[in-house]
């Protein structure tokens, strides 16, 4: 698995940062660039390649029965602003190396994938890719999407693929027999149990809010503190209540406010306006509504004398991944040796959406003490040996 290790160290040189990580954003010169790497690659195994119109990326290996629905294996290729070399890119490079090296031509097609805007850092909400794949998105939505500078996610669409003019474009919403997406646990439990592979059950709920409170600009040193309508007064309030209610109220709930744009800004202001975003995280979908309707409550009792909007963007419940399929990972695994668990995903993947379409399961290797989303995300050798080594077993069992 040496050629996995470099490919994934050559990959990680796009977008590469003097710290160590990696920004190589959805829709960018970067993703270009990974794409012409992953095309030279998947040309030397003879794979067809492919897009659709919402910018996946699909590396087929032809099967023995062209008409059975494939399988698809893979993960995403975007990362953070400040990612690391690992999250997504373990996945679509791991499956990459199962499909040019199987040793047989499988039963049916096997489909390695790279979803498109999985991270959402750039145009939020992500997973834009898998989202349209299964119908939960419009495509006409999605490419109406703005970055923070203003660009549209169509135009940037529309660069990619006309960076590659002679590729095909497949239909959207296509059959699948399975689904497996490879991935770095992003937590700490298989590290905590020296295992290396994590068979994951699921993934728990998670609802994304935007609220936003518009209030009134002034002076600061001549409006009277009785008369202001100041939304940063309006939006510590609201957090701060949340916070108490919801984020401390719960062992097992995740609050988190990871984004707060001011307007206008200026230290000598009062603030006019204040957008925020809300991720609640539970895996329990009664709970989640629950806690969901709670901040719904809060803001709207805290924001006054400010007004409020406030927008569910994401809803994804809580699910569970398919028992078979799981039994097949786990009986891999044992057969290769190599140790593993049960495990559920707190954070939220492709394969979410992919498993309302078919049998679908995801594996886990560990990250150096749970980090991702930063440059000191890090996967041993061994364990992203381990974890190609399992999905190839599995491949090879489903697909003989």
């Amino acid at each position: 698995m040496s050629r996995l290790w470099e490919r994934l160290m050559r990959l990680a040189e796009i977008g590469a940062r003097p710290d160590g990580g990696v920004d190589r954003q959805a829709l960018t010169a970067g993703e270009i660039e990974a794409w012409r790497l992953m095309l030279g690659w998947a040309a030397e195994a003879g794979l067809e390649a492919a897009t659709d119109d919402a910018g996946n990326l699909f590396l087929t290996l032809p099967g023995r029965d062209r008409s059975l629905p494939p399988g698809l294996i893979g993960s995403h290729l975007d990362t953070q602003p400040n990612g690391g070399k690992f999250d997504g890119a373990f996945g679509v490079l791991a499956a990459l190396e199962v499909v040019s090296h199987l040793g047989f031509t499988p039963a049916r097609d096997i489909s390695v994938v790279a979803w498109c805007n999985e991270e959402g850092c750039r145009f939020a909400p992500g997973m834009t890719g898998s989202e349209t794949f299964v119908g939960l998105r419009d495509l006409s939505t999605i490419r109406a999407l703005r970055d923070g500078d203003g660009v549209v996610l169509g135009d940037a669409l529309d660069a990619l693929h006309a960076a590659f003019p002679t590729l095909p474009r497949l239909p959207l919403s296509r059959e699948f027999a399975f689904c497996i997406e490879p991935h770095i646990e992003q937590a700490t439990l298989l590290e905590e149990a020296q295992l290396p592979i994590g068979v994951v059950t699921g993934i728990q709920g998670k609802i994304t809010y935007e609220v936003v409170l518009e209030g009134e600009e002034g002076h600061a040193g001549t409006r009277d503190m009785a008369l202001r309508r100041d939304a940063v007064m309006a939006f510590a309030r609201i957090a701060a209540r949340m916070q108490r209610e919801v984020g401390e109220a719960d062992p097992v709930v995740k609050f988190t406010i990871g984004m707060v744009r001011v307007e206008p800004n200026a230290p000598s202001v009062i603030a006019g306006r204040l957008v925020f975003r809300i991720d609640l995280r539970h895996p329990d979908n009664a709970a989640l509504l629950a806690h969901g309707a709670r901040l719904e409550a809060i803001a709207a009792a805290e924001a006054a004398p400010c007004g409020v909007r406030m927008t569910r963007l994401v809803h994804a419940p809580s699910n569970s991944f398919d028992e078979g399929l799981r039994a097949r990972i786990a009986a891999s695994a044992t057969r290769l040796g190599i140790g593993h668990m049960d495990l559920l995903s707190a954070a939220g993947h492709d394969a979410r959406h992919m498993a309302s379409r078919c049998p679908t399961a995801m594996i886990f290797i560990p990250c150096r003490g749970g980090v991702s989303h930063s440059p000191l995300e890090w996967a041993e050798p061994a364990h992203v040996a381990a974890g190609a080594a399992v999905l190839a077993e599995t491949v090879k069992e489903l697909c003989a």
